[in-house]
């Protein structure tokens, strides 16, 4: 897998130490940038990405701890509140202490004040590259576990035997290790985001992050933010910057969800940012490179949201480099039992045959989701104990009861006396528990018989 290649600023006054710092940086495969003094340093960081900077401690003008101040807490330069000119805030950009053997003092106190680590001169290539990646990497997992903390991920687990289900399988299998954009298209509850995050676990960049973003879920004034992050001032409350989902992403997977909310202008924005790989936060001019994978979703119809002008027909084209269509949890009814016994087995609670063949009659319109959610229901009301048809809402037991009554013979007559008297106990019994919430007492003197009467043609009908 690539990486994206990490810009570095050297920091030094001297032009033989400035010069020895570029070269060293490009032989380890950085990107350089000098500076030759604090200030320069800092509209360089102004004005372009820095991943890393690597200063002197003594310079004329502003010293490194100086620097490093002004880095991580901004403010103003002396003697610029004239012009109003601010320096830079960055707390998180990681700065390398360059210092000789007889100031190692000064350069624990640059540690105290939020250095990453520092090197004594003279050092050689091997140390710098070190002190960099710690640096680098370091910083790489303060964000990652900010990230980590707000983001809540989902079940991941797959289950189904069901033929489609298989094929869908043999699909995450082919496309997951390529390097090929991804386009999830299915209704809404159906899986479209553990079908990117299976994508993301079978690929070379599984060790890095997996990001969603739900385009329809932020205003469309937030979204850019979002995706490609700002700069301080960009906008009102805007007091910091903020790196956007494709800088967090970098070497991994970012996951578009509802990708036809996003707004027609800001389309245009992210197919360049997939054609050239590179981003720039809102309110700044810094391109910034990153290397990740998108997996897009919608639960529309593509072509048709171009037609309705919802979808730019060449952000469409370059989503769609590999499609994965999912299928609705009714065709694939095959299914029920295995999701549902997943599902329950989260909490130990079991299933009786007639909830089973309940949940099989019901055409689910909000896919496994809805199933997910009835059956959390059913377990909260059950007590968690098994799950029964009076548990089930009412419009799944109604469906599962007129399912049961025997077929009419050409004649119009039912097929045999006994089949109709149980198809009747049954829709009766089924209808007095859902009048009465399952109270099997109030059922019983509903239906005119003794509770134990009841409790016994429950047992009799696999009603329990």
């Amino acid at each position: 897998m690539s990486q994206t290649i990490k810009t570095i600023l050297a920091v030094d006054d001297e032009p033989n130490m400035l010069r020895l710092l570029e070269i060293s940086l490009r032989q380890a495969g950085y990107q350089p940038l000098i500076a030759r003094d604090g200030r320069e340093a800092l509209e360089i960081i102004r004005t372009q990405h820095v991943d890393c900077v690597v200063s002197d401690l003594h310079m004329p003008h502003m010293s490194g701890l100086q620097l490093l101040k002004a880095i991580h807490h901004g403010g103003q330069e002396d003697g610029q509140a004239k012009n109003n000119q601010s320096r830079p805030s960055n707390p998180d950009l990681p700065v390398i202490i360059v210092t000789a053997q007889g100031e190692v003092k000064t350069a624990i106190e640059a540690m105290k004040n939020g250095a990453s680590d520092y090197i004594l001169r003279p050092f050689d290539l091997e140390e710098l590259e070190l002190a960099i990646a710690r640096a680098l990497s370091f910083a790489r997992l303060v964000v990652e576990n900010q990230f980590l903390r707000e983001e809540k991920s989902p079940d991941t687990d797959f289950v189904g035997n069901s033929p489609v289900m298989q094929q869908l399988f043999e699909s995450i299998r082919q496309v997951a290790p390529e390097k090929a954009t991804v386009l999830v298209a299915g209704e809404t509850g159906t899986g479209k985001e553990l079908v990117a995050r299976a994508i993301h676990a079978g690929s070379p960049r599984s060790k890095g992050l997996f990001v969603a973003v739900n385009c329809a879920a932020i205003p469309h004034e937030m979204l850019e933010s979002e995706l490609f992050g700002h700069e301080k001032g960009a906008f009102t409350g805007a007091i910091k910057e903020r790196i956007g989902k494709f800088e967090l992403a970098d070497g991994g997977t970012l996951f578009l969800d509802e990708v036809t909310e996003m707004p027609m202008q800001l389309q245009a924005k992210l197919l360049r940012a997939l054609q050239e790989n590179v981003v720039e936060r809102v309110g700044g001019n810094r391109p910034i490179s990153v290397d990740i994978r998108v997996v897009a979703a919608t639960n529309r119809n593509p072509q048709d949201a171009i037609k309705e002008g919802k979808l730019r027909e060449d952000l469409y084209y370059r989503l769609n480099v590999f499609r994965i269509d999912l299928p609705p949890l009714k065709a694939r009814k095959s299914d029920i039992e295995i999701l549902a016994r997943h599902f329950l087995a989260r909490r130990h609670v079991d299933i009786s045959p007639a909830a089973i063949d309940a949940l099989t009659q019901y055409d689910w319109p909000g896919n496994v989701r809805e199933l997910e959610n009835v059956l959390e229901r059913a377990a909260i009301i059950s007590g968690n104990q098994i799950i029964t048809p009076q548990h089930l809402p009412a419009e799944m037991v109604n469906n599962h009861v007129s399912s049961v009554l025997p077929e009419a013979t050409p004649t119009g007559n039912v097929l045999a006396l006994p089949g109709a008297v149980e198809a009747l106990e049954r829709r009766l019994i089924a209808e007095a528990l859902v009048a009465t919430h399952g109270n099997k007492s109030k059922a019983a003197k509903l239906l005119e018989i003794s509770e134990r009467s009841l409790w016994y043609k429950l047992s009799q009908y696999q009603m329990t």
